[in-house]
């Protein structure tokens, strides 16, 4: 896949951002973007770290305030999934308008829309995993306002390709741009799409003005749908060796920190529980890369089955986990590590961030 996984090369990729070229170019094709979030998305490293990583450089928060709230965005998705749980997973502040069907435009899924700037990112995607933030509202933005889509389908197809996939940010961005989270539509015309892809086509059913688009028919090009097959390749049961004196760490797809209690003598497993990549599947690229993160772990065994599986099975006197929605686990629940204090559920970013400004002053 040629993606790094190494803990050290991470490390490295932190220091090598540019937070002022971020706030400037970020919404561009070819912009400074850090490509971080894989790494925070699986826990390897948190909002937090790159934020003091960047602020010890000497720079005021003030020149980097962009940088500073997307890093904020992160954390507040996830306080909304730890607020209102698997509520995420329905349309959370008001029905979605205007949906004409629960799939999916078969032109997104085989990359032939037609507009050379979404297939291109849907094929490297695909590859890589990788998917410019900007690109990712786009589509969203074709399958759900233009083309008629409830979100979460979609939403899950997407979730399903991604090295970064986080459940909170990714569902909760597509109700955002569907409507379903916001008080109104996101939509993007191809002259938007040219200029921050670099790209300069016309003619396609994306160009011309908003109000003709907010209005317009769904496209033929839209209208065969499909629901794709999502399935997670999980890796063969195994057996594993655990000490039953000692406490048991609990690693997931959402923790995969090689520093925690880096010197300590635990027991250390990597869960995969079927039960949770049936509910939200990942693909063999994000399994992958989830093991290949997972080496940097010292002593790490993985196991596929379920937590209480695992309890019974091994005589598990006492499990570590760190707290995250998905976790239906007992024994000592630890926090995540959050750029600012501020925690619950705010119904807007934006009141969030007021209260996350208060830190940084």
């Amino acid at each position: 896949m040629g993606v790094i996984t190494n803990y050290q090369e991470i490390l490295n990729r932190i220091v090598r951002v540019d937070p002022v070229a971020y706030g400037r170019t970020r919404n561009f094709i070819d912009g400074a973007v850090t490509k971080l979030s894989p790494y925070i998305s699986r826990g390897v490293i948190s909002t937090r770290q790159v934020f003091r990583a960047v602020t010890e450089r000497g720079i005021e928060p003030r020149k980097i305030g962009k940088f500073i709230q997307e890093l904020a965005w992160r954390d507040y998705w996830q306080q909304v999934w730890i607020a209102n749980g698997s509520e995420i997973n329905q349309d959370l502040r008001r029905e979605q308008p205007n949906i004409c069907h629960y799939k999916i435009p078969k032109a997104l899924v085989e990359a032939s829309t037609g507009i050379s700037a979404i297939d291109d990112g849907l094929n490297e995607f695909y590859e890589t995993g990788y998917l410019h933030n900007h690109v990712r509202m786009y589509v969203a933005s074709i399958a759900c306002n233009v083309g008629g889509s409830h979100w979460r389908v979609p939403a899950r197809w997407m979730y399903y390709h991604l090295l970064d996939g986080d459940w909170a940010s990714n569902a909760l961005s597509w109700q955002w741009v569907s409507g379903s989270n916001a008080g109104k539509k996101y939509y993007a015309n191809q002259k938007n799409i040219n200029k921050y892809c670099r790209t300069h086509q016309k003619g396609t059913f994306l160009d011309v003005d908003y109000g003709s688009l907010e209005k317009a028919e769904i496209p033929e090009i839209l209208r065969e749908r499909t629901v794709p097959r999502l399935e997670t390749p999980l890796p063969e049961k195994r057996s594993i060796e655990i000490d039953p004196e000692l406490p048991t760490l609990i690693y997931n797809f959402y923790n995969l920190d090689p520093k925690w209690h880096e010197e300590a003598n635990f027991n250390r497993v990597l869960l995969m529980e079927p039960s949770v990549y049936k509910a939200y599947p990942i693909s063999s690229n994000s399994m992958e890369f989830m093991l290949g993160l997972s080496e940097n772990i010292k002593g790490i065994q993985c196991y596929v089955g379920e937590f209480d599986e695992l309890v019974e099975t091994y005589s598990i006197r006492e499990a570590v986990f760190k707290e995250h929605p998905l976790n239906q686990y007992s024994g000592r629940e630890e926090p995540r590590d959050w750029m600012f204090e501020v925690t619950g559920y705010y119904k807007s970013f934006f009141a969030f961030w007021k209260k996350c400004q208060g830190e940084l002053k």
